[in-house]
C-alpha cells in the first residue's frame, strides 16, 4: 500500500510518516511539504492507494488541492488530516469528496480506525462533528435541527457507542438503491453513478432522493455523515496484520 502524506510543518511530516509505516511492512509512505510537491509526486506516479492532506499548506489551501486532487485523481481517496476539528470544516470536505477527516489531536488508535474504514470503502468523519452538528458549531446555514438519523447517531457518539454494519435491510431500500448508497458514500456525483450503474442520470436522481428519505436526511452530506458513523468499526487489526 502506498501513501502519499502531504504536510508542510517537517516534525509533524516525519511524525507521521514514522507512524504510518508502524502499520507493517505492507506500507510505504512518500512525503510532500507543500501541493507543488505533491502535484509532481502524483504527476509521476499517480499509483497512489491513499492521501493524507493538511489543510493549511503553505503554497495552497488545503480545500483546492483537495477539490484538484478528487477531479485530477478519482480513484485515490483522501483524508483530510488537520488541526481543525470545526464542524463545519469536516462537512465541507466531505462536500468536496474527503473519504475520511481525522484532527491532529486524535490519537494513533482512531487514525488507524479512520483509515481502516476509509481502505474498507466507507467515509470517516470524527464522533464530534454528529455531537455538534446542528448546534451552531460552524453547521452550514440551513441544516438546523439535526434530522433523526443524525440524532441517533449523535446520542450514540455521545454514549461512546461505537456501531458496527448499519442496519441497511432496516431502511427498506431496494438492491439497486444499496447500489446508489454505496456509490454516493464513495463521493460519486450521479453521472458517475449513472456510468457505473448504466443507468440514466434522472433514475440516479430518483434513487438518491429515496435513499435520503429512508435516512431521513435532507442532503448526500448528512447521509454521509450519518451512514460512516453508524460504519465505524473498531476491527482495525485486520488492516493493520493484511493476510495477504
Amino acid at each position: 500500500m502506498k501513501v502519499l502524506l502531504i504536510d508542510d510543518h517537517p516534525l509533524i511530516l516525519s511524525a507521521l510518516k514514522t507512524v504510518i509505516q508502524g502499520l507493517g511492512d505492507h506500507v510505504s509512505v512518500v512525503g510532500a511539504a507543500s501541493a507543488a510537491e505533491a502535484r509532481g509526486v502524483l504527476a509521476a506516479d499517480p499509483d497512489f492507494d491513499l492521501v493524507l492532506l493538511d489543510l493549511a499548506l503553505g503554497d495552497a489551501h488545503g480545500f483546492d488541492v483537495l477539490t484538484e486532487f478528487r477531479a485530477q485523481y478519482p480513484a485515490v481517496p483522501v483524508v483530510v488530516v488537520s488541526a481543525s476539528d470545526r464542524s463545519s470544516d469536516v462537512i465541507h470536505a466531505v462536500d468536496l469528496g474527503a473519504m475520511g477527516f481525522v484532527p491532529k489531536r486524535a490519537s494513533n488508535e482512531i487514525l488507524f480506525e479512520a483509515l481502516n474504514v476509509v481502505m474498507s470503502g466507507g467515509i470517516y468523519v470524527p464522533p464530534m462533528t454528529l455531537r455538534s452538528f446542528g448546534d451552531g458549531d460552524g453547521a452550514p446555514a440551513g441544516a438546523g435541527s439535526v434530522p433523526q438519523a443524525l440524532a441517533v447517531v449523535r446520542e450514540q457518539a455521545e454514549a461512546g457507542a461505537v456501531q458496527k454494519t448499519p442496519p441497511l435491510a432496516s431502511l427498506g431500500l431496494t438492491p439497486r438503491q444499496t447500489d446508489v448508497l454505496a456509490l454516493l458514500l464513495q463521493g460519486k456525483p450521479n453521472k458517475l453513478i449513472a456510468r457505473d450503474l448504466n443507468l440514466s442520470v434522472e433514475t440516479v436522481k430518483d434513487h438518491v432522493a429515496a435513499v435520503l428519505r429512508a435516512l431521513n436526511v435532507s442532503s448526500r452530506t448528512q447521509a454521509v455523515l450519518a451512514v460512516s458513523q453508524m460504519t465505524h468499526q473498531g476491527g482495525i487489526n485486520a488492516w493493520r496484520n493484511p493476510s495477504r
